[in-house]
């Protein structure tokens, strides 16, 4: 897990972080990423500011749902991996999305696409994360985006 060892553990820093951030209260570590991530997302925000109502829904993409803990959570991951440029290299495909685009949130959605295959992999087959299967799909979203 992202931030704990449940759903509800990692909803709930989520709900946190937002409580503290919209109270004027310091922030720490990871937390300011977290907000940040939510700042951009202006659609989550008034879920983040229902917890009772949102803590326990069930998001089924089979029906269309997007689980917005999980896509905020994918950018989480992604600011953390820009900002140490691990794995080696994530940064330079950033920058080159980015620059394709002319769109820094759309570049992070093709690497949260890319992302998100690589942990579908790994869980499917009970394995590490492949950082070559991460790259390679990376590879693919620059030629993609160049047509």
């Amino acid at each position: 897990m992202l931030f704990g060892e449940s759903r509800q553990d990692t909803r709930s820093v989520f709900f946190n972080v937002w409580r503290k951030y919209q109270e004027k209260l310091p922030l720490e570590g990871v937390e300011t990423i977290i907000v940040q991530v939510i700042l951009n997302h202006p659609e989550y925000q008034p879920l983040l500011e229902n917890p009772d109502r949102y803590q326990d829904k069930d998001y089924l993409p089979e029906q269309g749902e997007i689980n917005p803990f999980l896509h905020l959570g994918m950018h989480v991951a992604i600011e953390e991996q820009l900002s140490m440029d691990r794995p080696s290299g994530i940064k330079a495909y950033y920058q080159q999305l980015t620059e394709l685009h002319q769109d820094a949130h759309a570049a992070l959605h093709n690497i949260m696409e890319c992302l998100g295959e690589m942990l579908w992999h790994a869980q499917r087959n009970g394995s590490a994360p492949d950082e070559t299967l991460y790259f390679s799909c990376l590879d693919e979203q620059l030629r993609a985006t160049r047509k």
